[in-house]
């Protein structure tokens, strides 16, 4: 029989169920993302739904328990149920979200550019496949919570603060090593099915559990906690706390993303910092605060609102601008670590003392918490960063932790003494700090619920930044991207897609054609910077054949059901970009082939990555399109893949020159490096690179949805010989090597 104060069970159940669990988040929102749109209101939707799942579950699942008798055998079962519905998720949501994807596009809402009805169709989709699994998961807290105080009823009134130990703990490690290792060596599919088996051996020891279990402590009930009792404020802070806490993590991005970059490893590390000081806090909790005979939430709120503004501080550029992923993860772990520790020991302090073991009410005060963090996002991405500088964000969300944690402790004045300390520190912090723009100068800048995007430079030293990244600038590469296949094309356009507008360089390349070309862009900010960088920019929109959309390029060939001469794909630097294979993988290519007029061509510009990127992207190219060509552009700065159904004939370079309509001409000479068209094009077609030798690089397969090869590689390049990391495969190397 089980002693009924070994709780060890418990905790190694929930450590792994909390891995699992940020295994289904990363790897479900990134499956959406491919079948729906890299959007942010889809992206809000699925960890809206995936939320408001966990706090369903959290509420229900106690009183379920009781009704069915309530023993600890029984809750154990119900427990063991539960792991064993969430894992079945590895299989059902992934099938699920495809023929989703398939169903929507069937029933004609494609012409809806607003994409109200598509976000409606899609939400209500996701919602229906993942939320049973995630009320499944926020269902194992008040189950297990219930069975603790049945087995072990003297550590009940602390139960909550052990699960959520463990909880985090398991979620820290399912980050680090999902994002490390087994996405990279398995895909998503994989990673999913090695998450299906953790909450299978899970659901099998819990079963194995609920027929040892000591039955002569079932039914016991929890002895009187020492501890200070519930105070009134402890769900207005609960609900304050996931605010801020979730609203401040998208805040955080946008601060952190300047010096850590965009791949997905810096993402992984704010997520890992965050968890790994929530995990440090919940220690200090266990360890100092449940002993102790004083209401800690004053002190504790008090700190993590004062902590909350120090993102400001450890964000801001006069302290450097250096980047990378360590030097940007030191940073990053200055700023949130302090917050993340005191949110540690407060969250789960305030579910304690109000449920004192109680399954039931600690299912409410975590839904509680839970709705707080739906809305914090949702609060940050659409309203405040949008409006406010970020450091101005992350206050707005202190304020009310500050207020409550003042409030909950003091009467009278006193407590508004404080607030107003706390407030005035706190206006002064963030009025004396400077956001990463400060350092551009001239700048403009534009804030949506997308990005912060800057533009900034004069002459041809412009530079688009989106985030504080650098996207692209005013260079001649930029002018080959359209009239290379525009010329190859043989006839005259009629139609042009380009995705991903930019500074509109491709865009105002095709128009010089005197075509119908359409742009499609994912940040609404950044086509409004057309006239910065290209004078005549204003009147070329006003053009009837132009059209930029606002959207996911995607999910834009999902919608229209028009048929393009010639699609232009210029996907953000750099090739490691977080989301950037969605738009070089076997399916997107697919889509591709869907819209493409008869004849029609593509137009791929990859601009570097190591031996694996470029085999795996040359792979997905040629076994989606039956003729492929590849070219070095001018200045050696990337690669020109050209496919298409047909045979691609390229003639000379003056015959290739003599086909641009003379605007063409002059737009594609505008910032040289040659002084005539033919040398422009003998610089690209007379230094063209066989694709086969380039598919053969790497031993490595077709880049897919599946296997993003090029945005996880630590393992690889971990395991290179010293040489190789020395010499990254840039494509400067390749054309020497060739």
């Amino acid at each position: 029989m089980v002693r009924p104060r070994s709780l060890a069970p418990f905790f190694v159940f929930f450590l792994w169920s909390g891995f699992c669990s940020l295994v289904y988040q990363v790897v479900w929102l990134r499956l959406a993302m491919a079948q729906f749109g890299v959007t942010t209101p889809m992206v809000s939707l699925v960890l809206s739904l995936f939320m408001g799942g966990l706090a369903l579950g959290s509420v229900a699942a106690a009183r379920l328990g009781r009704r069915l008798g309530g023993t600890a055998p029984v809750l154990l079962r119900l427990y063991a149920f539960a792991e064993l519905l969430i894992g079945l998720s590895a299989f059902v949501v992934p099938a699920g979200l495809a023929f989703g994807r398939r169903a929507i596009a069937s029933v004609g809402v494609e012409a809806d550019w607003g994409s109200l009805v598509h976000y409606a169709l899609a939400g209500g989709w996701v919602g229906i496949l993942i939320l049973p699994f995630c009320t499944a998961m926020g269902a194992t807290v008040p189950l297990a919570m219930e069975a603790i105080r049945r087995v072990a009823p003297r550590e009940s009134p602390w139960s909550f603060s052990y699960l959520y130990l463990a909880n985090v703990l398991g979620a820290g490690l399912g980050t680090l090593v999902s994002a490390f290792v087994l996405i990279e060596q398995l895909g998503f599919h994989g990673t999913l099915r090695v998450a299906a088996l953790i909450n299978l051996l899970i659901a099998v020891a819990a079963g194995w559990l609920s027929r040892r279990v000591d039955e002569g402590a079932a039914g016991a009930e929890a002895a009187p906690s020492a501890a200070p009792g519930p105070s009134r404020f402890a769900l207005p802070l609960l609900f304050a706390t996931g605010v801020a806490s979730m609203g401040m993590e998208v805040v955080w991005v946008r601060q952190f993303t300047p010096y850590l970059g965009t791949v997905v490893y810096a993402f992984a590390l704010i997520l890992a910092t965050y968890l790994a000081a929530t995990l440090a806090g919940s220690s200090l909790y266990r360890g100092l605060g449940r002993s102790a005979s004083r209401d800690l939430t004053a002190p504790l709120a008090a700190l993590a609102a004062g902590a909350g503004l120090l993102p400001a501080l450890a964000a801001d550029p006069r302290f450097g601008t250096d980047s990378g992923l360590v030097v940007g993860a030191l940073r990053a772990a200055v700023g949130i670590a302090p917050f993340c520790v005191a949110l540690g020991a407060l969250t789960p302090m305030l579910v304690d003392r109000f449920s004192g073991g109680d399954g039931a009410r600690a299912g409410r005060a975590y839904a509680v918490n839970v709705v707080g963090c739906i809305l914090g996002p949702l609060l940050a991405g659409f309203a405040l960063l949008p409006a406010l500088p970020e450091r101005w964000a992350l206050l707005v969300l202190a304020a009310p932790v500050a207020v409550l944690g003042a409030r909950a402790a003091m009467r009278g004045p006193a407590w508004r003494a404080q607030a107003g300390i706390m407030a005035s520190a706190a206006v002064a912090l963030s009025a004396f700090t400077r956001d990463h723009e400060a350092i551009f100068t001239p700048r403009e800048v534009r804030r949506d619920y997308t990005a912060t995007v800057v533009a900034a430079g004069t002459g041809l030293d412009k530079h688009l930044l989106v985030n504080g990244v650098g996207m692209t600038r005013l260079l001649p590469v930029t002018k080959m991207m359209a009239p290379l296949p525009l010329a190859l094309l043989g006839r005259p356009p009629r139609r042009v897609l380009v995705i991903c507008f930019g500074m509109g360089t491709s865009f105002r390349s095709a128009m010089s054609w005197d075509t119908a070309v359409t742009a499609v862009e994912l940040v609404p900010s950044v086509p409004a910077f057309f006239g910065f960088y290209h004078p005549d920019g204003p009147a070329l929109l006003r053009h009837p054949g132009a059209r930029v959309v606002v959207d996911d390029g995607r999910r834009f060939l999902e919608r229209t059901r028009d048929r393009f001469d010639v699609v232009l794909v210029d996907p953000p630097p750099p090739p490691e970009a977080a989301g950037s294979s969605l738009l070089y993988s076997r399916e997107f290519y697919a889509l591709v082939r869907q819209r493409l007029a008869p004849g029609g061509l593509l137009q791929q510009w990859v601009p570097g990555g190591d031996r694996e990127t470029v085999a795996a992207f040359t792979r997905a190219l040629a076994e989606s399109f039956p003729h492929v060509r590849a070219f070095a552009s001018v200045l050696e700065s990337g690669l020109h893949y050209i496919a298409g159904e047909a045979p691609i004939a390229v003639p000379s370079p003056d015959a290739i020159a003599s086909r641009l309509p003379a605007p063409a001409l002059h737009d594609l000479l505008e910032w040289g490096p040659h002084a005539d068209g033919v040398s422009q094009f003998r610089a690209v077609v007379g230094h063209e690179i066989p694709v086969a030798w380039l598919a053969n690089v790497a031993r490595v397969d077709a880049l897919t949805d599946d296997q993003p090869v090029n945005e996880y590689y630590f393992l690889r390049r971990l395991l290179r010989p010293t040489k190789r990391r020395e010499d990254p495969w840039r494509f400067k190397e390749i054309t020497a090597v060739w």
